[in-house]
């Protein structure tokens, strides 16, 4: 599981751990394995021999690992220029380094720096570490969007700077690099758009934090093949329907019958033992799907089941308001998106004893708090903690990064590693509601289950688009949904 710390949690341990080190011991370690990262970059280009390299170099620690990491460059043939933002304050440690290495140092003020970053083969961002906040000052902002738009690879040292380590905002002018060399362990803002959108490529390099870090929880955690193996519920030979797990669907409408058919499939192809499904859309589901079971409704006389989906393509008139309220007062875990998030209400969520899973977007989510939807896109991790806590559910916030969010305090958010953007398309989140449904239908918790759906579900979206990817249909999403199963299991 790859996991995120907090700026404090990080700062704490490598206080701890230069306690207990040479001084300047934890700087050499980063800057190896930055040089190291910035040398294989440019190893794809034409080595690092007379590569010109620029190091934009702010004050602080984050500009002595960028100084030190370009005067590793410059012994091995790199042509080094430092570009200080903050001469006065530069790291002199690093500065001496450089220039004992044959490096060079500039100010913006002795020569063109903007015509130097664009001339440069490697631009390595060392402006801002991991504390600041807000987004460049107005002299960087030149260099950040020169770098940006030159050929060069820009490399960002421990986060891009001008984004929030913590909360992935961007509040202003960013540096958008190719690659992030991060330092000790992954922080928040690396993994949480906006501000993952800056960071490139991922490179961690370990200096020594870990067991400073032991027992302390992350502030987000990110799944993987192996995570979410342990978690896939896999039948046995004792197995039977119910053992498997038995979803209710609540979905479609004469206008939208297409989403009762998108849930449906993606909770059978998510190992259901059995669907029922309660709606208008019986005859375009049995069309496709004849082993559904169908109910007229209400949905609490449709049969036993161990969990409920509501809300896909469900319109908002009384019927539809009925049903989420009948599913709400069900005692089985509920997941409730799309237009039974508009129709649910907060108390009747907040009292439930069984688990609920809340599946907006940031248009949904927005409307569920009583905000803009830019903020929530904004600032997407403060968001989807406080969907989770203002409603008592856990909450699955859909996006370019979905997260996760419990609403017991202290649980780490959770993020999905495995979006792509050929999801941004009709029906999608319908077959992402059936898939966390069948998840929560064979046992699993809500957390777990919200967080293996869109582990799952992103990455049969990346088998259907095939490997250099292609358009796909939400019903295309359902149908690699084994082969998707089959890749983590294997």
């Amino acid at each position: 599981m790859r996991v995120a710390y907090s700026v404090e949690t990080v700062r704490a341990a490598e206080r701890a751990l230069m306690a207990r080190v040479p001084e300047g011991a934890l700087m050499q370690r980063a800057a190896a394995g930055l040089a190291a990262a910035c040398a294989n970059a440019l190893g794809t280009g034409g080595g690092v021999y007379a590569a010109r390299v620029v190091v934009l170099t702010g004050s602080g620690d984050n500009g002595g690992d960028a100084l030190y990491a370009g005067a590793r460059l410059a012994r091995r043939g790199a042509g080094v220029t430092a570009v200080l933002l903050a001469p006065q304050k530069a790291h002199r440690g690093g500065l001496a380094a450089l220039r004992a290495a044959g490096g060079r140092a500039v100010t913006p003020e002795d020569v063109d720096a903007v015509a130097l970053v664009h001339r440069a083969d490697l631009v390595l961002d060392g402006i801002v570490g991991i504390g600041g906040k807000g987004g460049l000052r107005p002299g960087a902002v030149p260099l950040a969007e020169a770098a940006h738009a030159s050929r060069a690879v820009v490399v960002a040292v421990d986060l891009p700077s001008g984004v929030d380590a913590d909360t992935g905002e961007v509040r202003g002018a960013a540096v958008r690099a190719d690659m992030t060399v991060t330092f000790g362990t992954y922080k928040p803002g690396l993994l949480v758009d906006p501000a993952a959108e800056h960071a490139g490529a991922l490179r961690l390099v370990d200096i020594g934090l870990g067991p400073d870090l032991d027992g302390t929880p992350p502030a987000l955690e990110a799944l993987q093949h192996a995570d979410v193996a342990a978690l896939l519920p896999v039948p046995d030979a004792e197995s039977d329907k119910y053992r498997r797990g038995v979803v209710g669907v609540v979905a479609g409408s004469e206008r939208y019958p297409g989403a009762a058919v998108l849930a449906v499939a993606g909770a059978l192809r998510a190992g259901a033992g059995a669907v029922r499904y309660v709606g208008p859309g019986a005859q375009a589901v049995l069309a496709r799907f004849p082993e559904t079971l169908v109910s007229a409704g209400p949905p609490h006389k449709a049969g036993r089941v161990q969990a409920w989906v509501v809300g896909p393509g469900l319109g908002d008139g009384p019927e539809a308001r009925r049903a989420v309220d009948d599913v709400l007062a069900s005692d089985v875990p509920v997941l409730v998106d799309a237009d039974g998030l508009r129709l649910l209400d907060r108390a009747a969520v907040r009292s439930r004893t069984a688990g609920t899973v809340l599946t907006p977007h940031a248009g949904e989510a927005a409307a569920l708090l009583g905000v803009a939807r830019e903020e929530v896109e904004a600032a997407r991790l403060d968001h989807v903690r406080r969907l989770a806590d203002a409603f008592g559910a856990t909450a699955l916030l859909k996006g370019s990064t979905t997260l996760v969010a419990s609403p017991e305090p202290g649980v780490p958010v959770r993020v999905n590693p495995t979006g792509t953007s050929w999801l941004a398309t009709a029906g999608s989140g319908d077959v992402l509601s059936g898939i966390t449904g069948s998840l929560l239908a064979a046992g699993l918790a809500p957390r777990d289950a919200a967080s293996v759906g869109a582990y799952l579900h992103g990455l049969s979206a990346r088998v259907a688009a095939g490997p250099v990817g292609a358009p796909v249909a939400a019903h295309d999403v359902a149908a690699a949904l084994p082969g998707a199963w089959r890749d983590i299991r294997s």
